[in-house]
């Protein structure tokens, strides 16, 4: 059987070795028996069709006669056979109802183009990917006046996944293509051309989008538009742009920031509050996933999407938080809103009549950062005694000199030699107890795992003067600044603009104890993991990592703290 698919393949490539294809985007889809991807342009519909095995027959048409023979289609002539698929099959229908003129611009043999289930992007590994036909097409338009609508009329065949693209805007998300359904075109902004059905509507087609998250110590505000839609405002300098130059993102987007930072005011506790400009950047947004660009690449004009951050620190939790959305216009009159906490997302669609997203505080036990207690050092009596050793064996060997001398004046001998004794058992006691620098198992492990807790949960903070503070309980002075930058580093999620990962566990998996040089002080070797999550864009990131370190704990003014730290592993594991 596969020498018979190589063999057809081959004769399919030679059959049309005289045909072109021009050169199209490679894009999203997802797994289907057969996949079609079209591309509006100016010039008229590009499409690239995969064809699988078992949906051969819903494209018969166009196979060339000697393989339409040899699967038992028929004898029809070819010329005959295309011209019936381009009007009755796979047809594109303008206004008037009738079919635009379309043609084969290449095919033959090829191989499945992998992709992720959820969002159809192309998968980085293509390894043993399935035989195909890859066919391309091309509908024509009348050049003196671009199509307002169309309509398509598909092929027999329920298993074909098919996009849409205009002017490199997707119209849909990946969808089963469906006959009948009619797509209206703008022009001028290919952002908003759209399916009259919602079913085939793409996910993220609002031109803006706003976000709220209430956490402990910090409320933060997200806003994502289209510097393209922020131009009716304010002049970006993007008139009759096609391309956003990485020269000028930077610019575009301070002027963004500038812009959004006057406008959805917020309100928490029923007091107007003044954000911080967190961070601004260009975003890739995907069914599962958004992502900062970076680095940065030139961006199509009618795509291009720009995420503005703002914080506002807060004391502890909020009871009620309202966002006003205040940009309204012709082309935004709707707007998709999400107000975030613990308990999950609450999404809302704000309208000019409907302008607030209001967030209140039901949550009945919410999560608050905590500090858990570290057992302490050993008691000062004891390093006392440890001290009073070499004084101990002193007294003792100065008492049995003395026994010595008394023992032939008969003088009752049982107070000297109970003092002499009790002098012996302390300085034995005060050695055992001050040559030991480990604690028991149990209490090291405690003291490694609270620690550790109180390390990260320093970060639930949002001031950077707390998290010095919270931090400073639990690690030493000389590496207090090496602590708090190499854990927010571990914390921060690049790919999201620097967003900070909130932590949800520590789970200490490994331990070994050993002795230290230094005084009331022991090594530690731990693995551990730290699992975290952030909610951001309107996707919540899940963050796992495992460590391999060594540590220094010792006792600082009576308390367990990290004096050292040697990382030798860090793996991101989710």
């Amino acid at each position: 059987m596969k020498s018979t698919l190589t063999s057809l393949l081959f004769t399919v490539l030679l059959f049309f070795n005289n045909l072109q294809a021009d050169a199209l985007m490679v894009n999203n889809s997802v797994q289907a028996s057969s996949i079609i991807q079209f591309y509006i342009e100016e010039d008229g519909i590009h499409v690239e069709l995969e064809i699988g095995m078992d949906s051969l027959n819903a494209f018969k048409n166009l196979l060339p006669n000697e393989i339409y023979t040899y699967y038992g289609f028929g004898e029809e002539p070819f010329a005959q056979r295309q011209k019936h698929f381009f009007t009755n099959e796979l047809a594109i229908l303008t206004k008037d109802g009738k079919p635009l003129e379309g043609k084969i611009v290449g095919i033959g043999p090829s191989k499945r183009t992998l992709r992720d289930k959820i969002n159809g992007t192309a998968l980085p590994i293509q390894d043993k990917a399935p035989d195909i036909i890859r066919v391309r097409l091309k509908y024509s338009f009348n050049k003196s006046e671009l199509p307002t609508q169309l309509k398509l009329l598909t092929p027999p065949a329920k298993n074909i996944g098919f996009v849409m693209y205009h002017k490199g805007v997707a119209v849909n998300d990946f969808r089963f293509l469906v006959s009948g359904h009619t797509l209206f075109l703008d022009w001028k902004d290919p952002w908003y051309s759209a399916y009259k059905s919602r079913t085939l509507q793409r996910q993220y087609n609002a031109a803006m989008s706003g976000f709220i998250y209430i956490e402990p110590f910090e409320v933060r505000k997200e806003i994502i538009v289209r510097p393209k839609d922020i131009q009716r405002w304010i002049d970006l300098g993007l008139k009759d742009k096609k391309i956003i130059s990485v020269a000028r993102q930077e610019e575009i987007k301070n002027k963004i920031a500038t812009f959004l930072s006057k406008h959805h005011p917020l309100s928490i506790d029923g007091k107007p509050v003044q954000g911080i400009l967190d961070s601004v950047n260009f975003l890739e947004r995907t069914l599962n996933s958004s992502r900062v660009i970076d680095p940065a690449i030139p961006l199509d004009i009618n795509s291009a999407i720009v995420g503005v951050i703002f914080i506002y620190p807060q004391k502890g939790l909020p009871q009620n938080v309202v966002m006003k959305w205040d940009l309204w216009d012709d082309r935004i009159t709707q707007v998709p809103t999400s107000a975030v906490d613990e308990a999950g997302p609450l999404k809302s669609i704000l309208d000019p009549d409907w302008d607030e997203l209001k967030w209140e505080n039901f949550l009945t036990n919410p999560t608050m950062p905590t500090l858990l207690e570290v057992v302490k050092p050993a008691a000062q009596w004891k390093v006392i005694l440890f001290y009073i050793f070499p004084v101990s064996v002193l007294f003792t060997i100065l008492f049995l000199l003395w026994l010595a001398l008394n023992f032939k004046k008969k003088k009752t001998l049982i107070f000297p030699a109970l003092f002499s004794l009790f002098f012996l058992v302390l300085s034995v006691t005060a050695m055992q107890l001050g040559s030991s620098k480990i604690p028991a198992n149990d209490n090291a492990k405690a003291i490694v795992a609270n620690l550790l807790h109180n390390v990260y949960r320093a970060f639930d903070y949002r001031e950077e003067s707390e998290i010095y503070d919270v931090l400073a309980r639990s690690v030493g002075e000389e590496l207090l600044t090496d602590i708090y930058l190499s854990t927010r580093r571990s914390l921060v999620i690049k790919k999201q603009g620097g967003a900070q990962s909130k932590v949800k566990d520590i789970s200490l998996e490994e331990l070994t104890i050993k002795a230290s040089d230094e005084d009331n002080s022991f090594i530690a070797e731990a693995t551990w993991t730290v699992n975290g999550s952030v909610g951001h864009w309107g996707h919540i990131h899940q963050r796992s990592n495992r460590y391999e370190a060594e540590f220094v704990i010792g006792s600082v003014d009576n308390v367990w703290k990290i004096k050292t730290m040697k990382v030798y592993n860090e793996e991101r594991i989710k």
